[in-house]
């Protein structure tokens, strides 16, 4: 494969995924012809800042790298998120390859390069579309993962049975790791790959269609400042919130809304609010989102398991219902 990189590279990870795989990656790389460098930074949201973004610049800078280097994205979303947003400000866009170290990671956000940075205002909101160049989705990497790390990912699966794959969730009753992960991350791949291939700018709608539970989600994240949860973990909850939605205005099969619930609980992933998290602080957190235009928030509902759509007719009224049902 020919991916035209040139001859030294940043390696961007984390202070928990550097340890365990940076000297083993430098390695490689050196023993490819490239010249590499490794940058950590601290775990967690509070990383993807613009703050961040702009240390890591400088320090590639004064470390010589220039528009002919490339950036090796090493870790979980908010490490691919973070050197993806970098790799694309950086001279103004140099390459960069990602090696997902997460299921999460894996089989949704190394995929379809969108990059982004978090403010005070929201999640996400300052960001470049960027695609990598070269996705290395390695699923040995996830056995070093905790189990809570990993049991979030999927919650983006989940989503993406819901969305597209009916029979995606019939597997996930009967899943057994050592037998079915390698055809898991595989299959929700290709369907990630096919929203992307289909609208890549989000511009059409169906791009939006991965954005079910999202919505809701975010606000959780932002209301617990990004340390109460997992992202998966908010997302499970925003799939609860949007599958009660669907339920009350869409048609949606109350066995479904139950199936669904159940199978995030099968992973471990919460269906029912910490008490810790302000109501409040979640319906406050809800216009930041970056789904919201003109003041008008575009809503993923589901009347189907295997389907999805964007609709306007969600009010805030019954987001605030669907949050106060999470109790």
């Amino acid at each position: 494969m020919q991916l035209g990189l040139g001859g030294r590279c940043a390696i961007i990870s984390d202070e928990l995924v550097a340890p365990l795989f940076g000297d083993r990656v430098t390695t490689s790389l050196s023993s490819a012809g490239f010249d590499s460098m490794l940058f950590t930074i601290p775990p967690g949201e509070k990383s993807k800042s613009l703050e961040q973004a702009g240390a890591i610049c400088e320090r590639m800078a004064t470390a010589g790298l220039d528009r002919s280097s490339f950036v090796v994205a090493l870790g979980g979303g908010v490490v691919g998120d973070l050197a993806g947003f970098v790799a694309a400000i950086f001279h103004r866009g140099i390459p960069y390859v990602h090696v997902p170290t997460t299921l999460l990671a894996q089989v949704d956000s190394s995929i379809g390069g969108k990059t982004a940075v978090n403010t005070a205002a929201g999640k996400n909101l300052i960001g470049a579309l960027h695609h990598p160049v070269l996705v290395i989705a390695d699923i040995d990497l996830l056995q070093t993962l905790p189990e809570r790390e990993f049991n979030q990912g999927f919650a983006e699966i989940i989503k993406h049975g819901i969305i597209r794959d009916a029979a995606l969730l019939d597997m996930l009753e009967s899943f057994q790791r050592k037998r079915d992960l390698g055809s898991l991350v595989r299959r929700n791949v290709e369907i990630k790959a096919e929203f992307v291939a289909a609208d890549e700018r989000d511009e059409n709608g169906k791009r939006a269609l991965l954005n079910f539970g999202h919505t809701v989600g975010h606000a959780i994240e932002r209301a617990g400042e990004y340390r109460e949860l997992l992202h998966g973990e908010a997302i499970s909850l925003g799939i609860v919130a949007a599958c009660d939605i669907s339920v009350r205005k869409m048609g949606l099969p109350e066995n479904a809304r139950a199936k669904v619930a159940a199978l995030l609980e099968k992973f471990h992933l919460p269906t029912r609010l910490p008490p810790n998290i302000s109501r409040d602080r979640i319906l406050e957190a809800l216009p930041f989102d970056k789904k919201f235009e003109r003041g008008q928030v575009r809503f993923v509902v589901t009347s189907k398991i295997g389907s999805a759509r964007l609709t306007s007719d969600v009010t805030m009224e019954d987001i605030r219902e669907a949050v106060e049902r999470l109790q």
